[in-house]
């Protein structure tokens, strides 16, 4: 059995010992909402339910203890299986489950002229009475609408492509996302600026990363905060086993089918798949993609890995390997992008 597997089969044999041992109402029932997105084509929804108190958000000047202790609560949750919700989006209403590990997945219909852009609210509430709890507070829903003057969207990954992570230094990585917070993680230089430049006009940005579910808050915090445009930030369980766990390939899709209308630019690093996957992405949405850029971080920028990618690279898609921020500016003003 992979190490994996093993982990997998650990985690079902705690959380199956953890639902014996339940008894009574939660505690600390709680609703957390992810930021949707969604057009004329259908609105799709995340979120997860626990029963734990929310984690205290940043402050300026606050110890490194006060940030472990917060992202350590953020990793140690008590997720909620089998919680009947109700969901409301623009006047349409429909019911969904939570799976297993407490997430929630749907797709919706509404009225695509009930649907307001930039940002259309929702709500999500306990349908039915849950282990006693017969009322639970609401959560407020974001979801992205792009309008009709959107030129094109950007889809971008975050580790080590806005956000200086340090991917393929595991132990380095491992420090920075135990001991940071939204205020301390530093950005890359002038990523922000040209994401906003990218984003005038309307233009939608989707940020897609293999990071856990765990850091939503922590993600949308460090944008708000670095002044990044604000936008789904779509991850994955820890350990992709449930509705929560879709591969990239999948969350990138499912942004390129519910928004057809669109061209997309798709900006990643070299650390990882991201040239790998946005190949495929390329090869399956024939004219969809107007740029890829690709910044590079690698350890070993000579191991040909990017490279055996970008030279089979269809030719009315332009490949960018770029060493800095600036580089992927010049392109893009160049290809009228900005």
């Amino acid at each position: 059995m992979s190490a994996r597997r093993w982990v997998v089969t650990l985690e079902r044999a705690w959380d199956a010992a953890r639902l014996r041992g339940r008894r009574g109402a939660p505690a600390h029932f709680r609703i957390d909402t992810y930021i949707g997105h969604g057009s004329a084509d259908g609105v799709l929804v995340r979120g997860r339910v626990l029963d734990n108190a929310p984690s205290p958000e940043a402050v300026e000047g606050e110890g490194v203890g006060a940030a472990v202790r917060r992202t350590l609560r953020d990793f140690v949750t008590d997720e909620l299986p089998g919680v009947p919700l109700r969901v409301e989006v623009a006047g349409t209403t429909a019911e969904v489950v939570t799976d297993t590990e407490g997430y929630f997945r749907l797709l919706l219909h509404p009225d695509p002229s009930r649907l307001v852009s930039p940002w259309t609210k929702g709500r999500v509430e306990l349908a039915r009475d849950y282990r006693g709890l017969g009322e639970a507070p609401a959560a407020e829903l974001e979801v992205r609408v792009p309008d009709g003057s959107a030129r094109f969207g950007v889809l971008s990954d975050i580790d080590d492509t806005i956000l200086q992570t340090g991917v393929q230094r595991v132990a380095q990585m491992v420090h920075k996302t135990i001991t940071g917070s939204a205020l301390t993680r530093t950005p890359f230089p002038g990523a922000a600026e040209l994401y906003r430049d990218l984003a005038t006009g309307g233009n939608p940005v989707f940020y897609v990363s293999s990071s856990p579910w765990n850091l939503h808050a922590f993600l949308v915090a460090f944008l708000r905060h670095r002044d990044f445009p604000l936008g789904p930030v779509l991850l994955r369980d820890l350990l992709g086993t449930s509705a929560g766990g879709e591969q990239k390939h999948a969350r990138i899709r499912e942004i390129l089918d519910l928004h057809p209308r669109l061209p997309f630019v798709l900006v990643g690093d070299s650390g990882e798949k991201d040239p790998e996957i946005y190949a495929d992405i390329v090869r399956a949405y024939p004219g969809r993609v107007l740029a890829v850029y690709i910044r590079e971080v690698r350890l070993d920028p000579g191991d040909g890995r990017v490279e055996k990618v970008s030279s089979g690279w269809a030719e009315d898609v332009p490949f960018v390997l770029a060493a800095d921020t600036d580089a992927v500016r010049r392109h893009a003003a160049g290809l009228g992008l900005l």
